[in-house]
Formats: C-alpha cells, sequence, structure tokens
C-alpha cells in the first residue's frame, strides 16, 4: 500500500472518505477514524462564500476534532471574488487541503452556476483554479465526473487542463454528469485520467465491497480510492480494503455491528447539539442498515423516532432480538 503524495502532503493510505451532504461529518469521520483504514477525510460541501462567516464552534458542517486528520475542505463558488475570504478561514481551522466540487449536479449548484455546472466554463474554471492556486500552498484538489457525453479525447484533455492549472489530485466520479447512483460506473474512464496526468488520481462510485474496490483498481489503475455510501453502509471497509491491500488476499472479519451503530450514536452526542443530532442519526441508519439482514427493521424504527432516546431504546431492542447479524451481498 503505497503513500500519495499531495503538493507538500503526504498521505499514508490511499483510501479517503468522500465529501457527502448530511454525513460526512465529525461523528463519522471520527467513527472511520477509530476504525482504521482512511488516510484521507473530506467535508461536506461548504459554500465558499457563506463559509468566512461561520462559526467552527457552532456550525455542524465545521466541528471537528483533532484526529480527523489530514482533513481536506471542500469548496462550491462560481465566483473569484469569495476565494481569498474562504481560504484564510481554511488556513485558520487548520484544514490540510482545499477540494473544490466540480461533480455536484444540484438544483441549487445549478442556478449558481457552481458544481458540475461550473466544469463546462473552461476559462471561467481556470481563472478559479489559478486563484485558489495563487491564494495557498495547501494542496488542491478536484472532484469530477465524466462529463456530458462518451467523448474520451475530451475528458482527457479536460484532466490535463485540471493539471496545469495548478491541480494536486483529482478524483474521478466515474459516472457522466447526468448519471443517477444506480448507473454502474464506468471505471475504465478513470484509467484514461490516469494515463494522461501527472499527478495521483483516484476513483470514485460503485465500491461497497473489498471486492468492489480491488476490482476498481485493477479495471482504473487509480492511485487510491474515495468511498462514499459504501462507507456509511460499511464504516470498517477501510480496514478491511486496507488489510486486503497489505497482505494481497481478502480477509473475511466479522463486525460488531451493535457495538459500531452504539459509537456512532454516542460521536453524535459528543459532536453536536441536541437539535442536530436526529436528522444525521437517521440519515447515517438508512445506510448502514443495508449491511445486514433484517436491517430495514432498525432503520424504519430509527426513522419513525422522535427523539435519540427513542431511537437508541428501538435500536437496543432491534439488537437484542437480532444478536447475530448476518451480512448482505
Amino acid at each position: 500500500m503505497n503513500n500519495v503524495v499531495l503538493g507538500e502532503q503526504v498521505i499514508g493510505s490511499p483510501l479517503a472518505l468522500a465529501p457527502m451532504v448530511g454525513l460526512s461529518h465529525s461523528a463519522l469521520r471520527t467513527l472511520v477514524t477509530e476504525i482504521g483504514g482512511a488516510g484521507l477525510l473530506f467535508t461536506e460541501m461548504l459554500s465558499a462564500s457563506r463559509l468566512p462567516g461561520d462559526n467552527p464552534k457552532v456550525s455542524p458542517l465545521l466541528i471537528k476534532c483533532d484526529q480527523e486528520r489530514p482533513l481536506f475542505y471542500q469548496l462550491y463558488l462560481a465566483q473569484i471574488s469569495v476565494i481569498d475570504a474562504a481560504i484564510e478561514k481554511i488556513e485558520q481551522l487548520g484544514g490540510e487541503g482545499i477540494d473544490l466540487n466540480l461533480g455536484c449536479p444540484a438544483p441549487q449548484l445549478r442556478r449558481e452556476g457552481a458544481g458540475v455546472y461550473l466544469s463546462s466554463d473552461h476559462p471561467k474554471l481556470i481563472a478559479i483554479l489559478l486563484a485558489l492556486r495563487k491564494k495557498t500552498r495547501l494542496p488542491l484538489s478536484v472532484k469530477i465526473r465524466l462529463g456530458e457525453s462518451s467523448d474520451k479525447n475530451k475528458f482527457v484533455d479536460y484532466c490535463r487542463m485540471l493539471e496545469d492549472a495548478g491541480v494536486n489530485l483529482i478524483t474521478v466520479h466515474a459516472r457522466f454528469n447526468t448519471d443517477k447512483f444506480c448507473r454502474k460506473p464506468h471505471w475504465q474512464w478513470v484509467a484514461y485520467a490516469k494515463e494522461a496526468v501527472n499527478i495521483p488520481v483516484f476513483a470514485n462510485g460503485g465500491i461497497f465491497s473489498v471486492e468492489d474496490a480491488l476490482n476498481c483498481f485493477k479495471v482504473s489503475g487509480a492511485d487510491g480510492l474515495m468511498l462514499g455510501r459504501g462507507a456509511v453502509v460499511r464504516p470498517w471497509l477501510f480496514c478491511d480494503i486496507a488489510a486486503a491491500l497489505k497482505k494481497g488476499e481478502v480477509e473475511k472479519r466479522v463486525w460488531d455491528r451493535k457495538e459500531i451503530f452504539n459509537r456512532f450514536f454516542e460521536l453524535l452526542q459528543l459532536r453536536f447539539e441536541g437539535n442536530r443530532q436526529l436528522g444525521r442519526l437517521k440519515q447515517f441508519t438508512t445506510l448502514y442498515a443495508e449491511s445486514f439482514t433484517f436491517g430495514h427493521s432498525l432503520a424504519t424504527a430509527v426513522q419513525r423516532s422522535q427523539s435519540m432516546q427513542e431511537a437508541k431504546n428501538k435500536a437496543d431492542q432491534f439488537f437484542e432480538i437480532n444478536p447475530y447479524l448476518e451480512e448482505t451481498k
């Protein structure tokens, strides 16, 4: 398992936790860090224009602890004018890197011309990347999609343009701009990016098991992998992938799902105010419950809960009835 060098930052494990709205907060980042295997963490998507005014002691988007490192802050923006203040805030917060979101197709970002919509305006994008690069020495990464159409040459030229503008890491979400998560990712396109540039390239999309990870490495030739929903379904997946990369074989391990759920519950209470806990628990549990049989019963029980205590009581009842949980395929 090789180190990944991003500017002046050395990443010890080629496995990253993706920026996910409502999920990649301090509690989940701490959980996967405690279990082990992840080498790079990302914040949730942050508005560059609002970031300077946010209080890191209060904002659920900025709350963190010292063990959540290295931590890259993901920004979305469409105007150069907001860059200086945003970068100054990230450096004050001790961020180890900056990620520019170029892959999110959310309607909010469409209205602002950010995310995947910024990726189609190359002159503006280049100007923004050059301004980011001029403002900071922190590693600069981007998360991209494959584009509007299956034009390999256009995609390769796009990746080279990003490198030329000073980007240190390209993460390729291996789906086209309009593809939904249910569509199978095109990992072979990551190989096109890897062959085209001289900076590290990470693959993202469709990685839910150790076998998925090893196959993605084989098909894409990527320097690393970014795990999103798969890391919520199985927070131990980083640890299992790292072990497989080190030992050269897949090791089947049994993880205590009740213990991991309870630890996440505890971390939510440690990190967030009371009114910001239950929604995050529900969002986590909906995915987490997919990892084992009868998990839908747990997800439904937590979703119907009106308080954290009610959710905890129902979870305790579920795990008491189902002490031996078989993993789903």
